[in-house]
C-alpha cells in the first residue's frame, strides 16, 4: 500500500473520525484507524464498537491495500506537518513509513483482517433530510440528555420518526427539550429509537451548516447517516423512552412574555450569586414585572427587575439557573414565553409564536 496526498487532503477526513477513538481501549486495535486504499481514493474509519465513522477523500498515484495505524499519533504528526505539505505514506512489513520533506516517521501497525466492523444493517426505513436542519435539531436539544445516569435510556437522543415529521427529544429528569421539523418520512405510524449520547455528539460535529441532503438509514439495531464523504453509523440503545408528551403542561394558564436576550442576561448576573451545588435562583411574578432573586449561603444577595407582559396573579416559583440558561440560549426567535400553572408546576418555555421547539425545566423547593 502506497500513496501520496497533500496535507490538508488528509487531515480533514482524519480529524472527522478521530474523535471516536477513544484514549484508553480495551483492544489495541480500537485506538487505530484503518486505511483502505483504492482507485478511487482513500477511505479512513475509526470506531469503539458503539459509534463507527467513514470518511472518503480522493487521491492520485496509489497503490491499493489496508493497513491500520495509530490515530493519534499518525493526525498529530499530519498536523505538526507545515501547510500544503504532501505526505507519502507506504507499508512495509509490520510498519508504515510516512515521509514529507525532510522528515520520515516510522510507526506501527496492526492488521487490517483484526479490525472490527459493525455488522451490516438491514434498513427498516430510510429518508433524507437537509444537513444543517439535522444539525439544528440536535444542537436544540442534545443538552438535555443525562449523563451516566443508571436509566440508560435517558443517556441519549430519542428521535421519532412520524408521517413527515422528525422530532427529537432529551430529558435527564430534572429538565426535557423537544424540537421537531418536517421531513419527508413515509411511516404509517410513529417509530421511536434511542440514539447514545457519543453518536449524537459525533453526529453533531460532522454535519455543516448546509442545505445538502444527508441520507438517514435506520435499522432494528442501528442508525446511519450518509454525508457526501462521510459515513456515520451507530448502535442503538435498547430501551423505553418516557412519555414525554405527559410532560409537556399542556394547561398553563399564566403566560409570561418578554425580550428573550433581557431574561438571559438578567439570569446570567443573578446567577452568580446562587449556591454553587444548587444553582437556585427565585422569580417573582406580579403583573407586568418579573423578579429575579438569589442567594448564597455567605448571605449575600441579587435581585434584578424587569418589565414583562404579564397579566395573571402573582406567582413565586425557584428553579435551577442553568437549566434556565440553556433552554434560553437553544430557543430561537426574539421574544419568549414562559407558561406557568403554580409554584409546584413545570414551567414551559418557548419562542413566541412558535411551537415546534419546547423547553421545560421542574421546580425547585424555596
Amino acid at each position: 500500500m502506497r500513496f501520496l496526498v497533500q496535507r490538508e487532503t488528509l487531515l480533514k477526513p482524519m480529524q472527522m473520525v478521530s474523535g471516536v477513538v477513544e484514549r484508553r481501549q480495551t483492544l489495541p486495535i480500537l485506538s487505530n484507524v484503518l486505511l483502505e486504499v483504492s482507485a478511487r481514493g482513500v477511505a479512513l474509519t475509526a470506531t469503539d464498537l458503539e459509534v463507527e465513522l467513514v470518511a472518503h477523500t480522493p487521491l492520485d498515484g496509489t497503490e491499493g491495500g489496508k493497513a491500520t495505524l495509530p490515530a493519534r499519533k499518525f493526525m498529530d504528526i499530519c498536523r505538526a506537518l507545515p501547510e500544503n505539505a504532501m505526505i507519502e505514506l507506504k507499508i512495509e512489513g509490520d510498519r508504515a513509513v510516512l515521509k514529507s520533506g525532510r522528515s520520515r516517521f516510522v510507526l506501527a501497525t496492526l492488521p487490517a483482517s483484526e479490525f472490527p466492523n459493525v455488522e451490516e444493517i438491514r434498513t427498516t426505513l430510510s429518508f433524507s433530510v437537509a444537513q444543517n436542519c439535522l444539525k439544528q435539531l440536535i444542537e436544540q436539544t442534545q443538552f438535555a440528555m443525562a449523563q451516566q445516569d443508571v436509566r440508560y435510556y435517558l443517556n441519549g437522543l430519542l428521535l421519532e420518526l412520524a408521517p413527515n415529521e422528525l422530532r427529537a427529544v432529551a430529558t435527564d429528569g430534572h429538565r426535557l427539550a423537544y424540537a421537531q421539523l418536517e421531513a419527508a418520512i413515509d411511516v404509517e405510524e410513529n417509530q421511536q429509537i434511542i440514539v447514545p449520547r457519543k453518536g449524537v455528539g459525533e453526529l453533531a460535529r460532522l454535519l455543516d451548516d448546509v442545505e445538502t441532503p444527508v441520507k438517514v438509514q435506520v435499522g432494528t439495531n442501528h442508525i446511519r447517516v450518509i454525508t457526501e464523504n462521510v459515513v456515520f453509523t451507530s448502535k442503538l440503545i435498547d430501551g423505553r423512552f418516557p412519555d414525554y408528551h405527559r410532560v409537556i403542561p399542556q394547561a398553563a394558564d399564566k403566560v409570561v412574555t418578554s425580550d428573550r436576550e433581557t431574561i438571559r442576561q438578567a439570569l446570567v448576573r443573578t446567577s452568580i450569586l446562587t449556591n454553587e451545588k444548587y444553582r437556585s435562583i427565585r422569580l417573582q411574578l406580579e403583573p407586568n414585572t418579573l423578579r429575579v432573586l438569589a442567594h448564597n449561603p455567605e448571605q449575600e444577595e441579587a435581585e434584578e427587575e424587569m418589565a414583562v407582559e404579564y397579566d395573571g396573579t402573582s406567582l413565586e416559583i425557584g428553579f435551577n439557573a442553568t437549566y434556565i440558561l440553556d433552554a434560553l440560549s437553544a430557543v430561537t426567535g426574539e421574544n419568549i414565553e414562559l407558561r406557568l400553572s403554580d409554584a409546584n408546576s413545570c414551567c414551559l418555555i418557548q419562542a413566541q409564536g412558535n411551537p415546534d421547539c419546547k423547553y421545560v425545566v421542574m421546580p425547585m423547593r424555596l
